[in-house]
């Protein structure tokens, strides 16, 4: 594992413009400023932060996102996630994330 920084949080699974949009989570806020005050140097366009996360028994390298107009970082589930950990819509999660 190579990322350094470990949060845990649960959060709603949300669907961006749906049917068919992508399903994220959001990182709670006081979280989110937290990571951003120490690691935004590290950030890549468009406010994207390597991460590697873990939901249930499934972990993959990803990618945090920033999201300007809610101030939170926000952790994509790809649809391959969700179908291995039959995740849903509005489904609260337990999340872990490394950066």
């Amino acid at each position: 594992m190579n990322g350094k920084i470990k949060y845990e949080f649960r959060a709603k699974t949300w669907q961006h413009s749906p049917p068919g949009g992508w399903c994220f989570v959001a990182l709670p806020q006081t979280m989110s400023e937290e990571i951003r005050s120490m690691l935004k140097v590290q950030e890549e366009g468009w406010g994207r932060l390597k991460a590697i996360a873990l939901i249930g028994k499934t972990e993959w390298d990803t990618a945090l996102w920033f999201d300007t107009k809610s101030g939170t970082y926000l952790l994509p589930l790809k649809s391959e996630i969700r179908k291995k950990e039959s995740i849903s819509a509005e489904e609260e999660l337990m999340v872990t994330v490394w950066l």
